[in-house]
C-alpha cells in the first residue's frame, strides 16, 4: 500500500484552482476544531483569543497541530461553538435580559 505525501504550499495553491481528487481528499489532514471554529467565526486569531480569554499563543499552538487542546479546552471549544456569542457575553460580566 502507498502512502501520499502532504502537499507543499504551492501545490495546494494549484490545488485551489481545481476540483481534488478523492485520493488528495483522503489525504488531507482536517483542519484543528479551534481553527475551523475561528474561522467560521470570521474572527482573527488575536481576536478570537481576546474574545474567549484564550491565550494566543496556546490558540497558535493549537491551530498549527503543535499541541492539541485538553478535554476541558475541547469541552469549552465546543461551548463557544454552540454559543459564541453567549459565551462572549459571559465572559465580558453582560447578563442576559
Amino acid at each position: 500500500m502507498s502512502t501520499l505525501k502532504q502537499p507543499t504550499p504551492d501545490e495546494l495553491d494549484a490545488l485551489s484552482e481545481r476540483p481534488w481528487t478523492k485520493a488528495e481528499l483522503l489525504a488531507a489532514r482536517p483542519l484543528p476544531l479551534a481553527k475551523r471554529l475561528r474561522m467560521r467565526l470570521t474572527l482573527t486569531q488575536e481576536e478570537f483569543a481576546a474574545r474567549y480569554g484564550i491565550p494566543l499563543g496556546t490558540l497558535r499552538d493549537w491551530e498549527q497541530g503543535r499541541t492539541e487542546p485538553d478535554a476541558t479546552a475541547k469541552a469549552y471549544l465546543k461551548v463557544i461553538a454552540a454559543e459564541p456569542d453567549a459565551v462572549a457575553g459571559a465572559l465580558a460580566g453582560k447578563t442576559a435580559a
